[in-house]
């Protein structure tokens, strides 16, 4: 449940990933990714596509 708020704020642009909890990072990662098809906003490391320098 906070995964998914945390995932909803992320998208939305009200919370930075790297603002998410270290403990739900990885289940926010996979939400975004799998059920709001975003890989390129979670960092590589998580699955996604963001890199480093394209912050």
């Amino acid at each position: 449940m906070m995964a998914m708020l945390f995932a909803c704020r992320v998208i939305e642009g009200r919370t930075e990933f790297e603002c998410v909890p270290a403990k739900l990072k990885a289940q926010v990662a996979e939400i975004i990714i799998n059920d709001f098809a975003l890989p390129e906003i979670v960092p590589t490391e998580f699955g996604g596509t963001l890199t480093a320098d394209a912050e």
